[in-house]
């Protein structure tokens, strides 16, 4: 599979989270070329401000890995990660983030903050933008059209 292959699995992702009330943001992390977690924004329904995309995925795939550093994993988002999913994108050891859309008003990869080069930052990871970029953005976009 390729970069937009595993992107649309993100997407999809996402539509569950629209479906749900959440704000669609999708994710997948794909090790050895498998997805080994899927994921959606829940913080609404899961009552907890941490349960972005990128969060619940790695907590996934480590549970599915049997290991909280997942070396050599992809993670592919739909809409660039905060700052808080930087954190724990680079806790996790991964090996690269793939994202659609930027974030231009939390997006800590290159949009409001370059969180990877924080000097208090252990591990970076290789960043991948623009994947299928205008479907991300349209989705986003459409959902918060939609609460206006």
């Amino acid at each position: 599979m390729n970069h937009e292959s595993f992107m649309h699995a993100a997407l999809e992702q996402a539509r569950f989270g629209l479906v749900a009330g959440e704000v669609p943001i999708g994710a997948v992390v794909v090790i050895g070329g498998d997805i080994v977690a899927r994921a959606f924004n829940q913080p609404i329904s899961a009552v907890d401000p941490t349960a972005h995309a990128e969060v619940v995925a790695l907590r996934a795939a480590a549970k599915a890995v049997g290991n909280y550093r997942l070396v050599g994993a992809t993670v592919y988002v739909t809409v660039e990660p905060c700052m808080m999913c930087v954190g724990a994108l680079s806790h996790a050891r991964v090996a690269a983030v793939v994202y659609g859309a930027p974030e231009p008003r939390m997006g800590s990869l290159v949009s409001t903050l370059q969180g990877l080069a924080s000097s208090g930052l252990h591990h970076r990871f290789e960043v991948i933008a623009g994947v299928l970029e205008a479907e991300c953005r349209d989705l986003i976009q459409e959902f918060f059209r939609a609460r206006r």
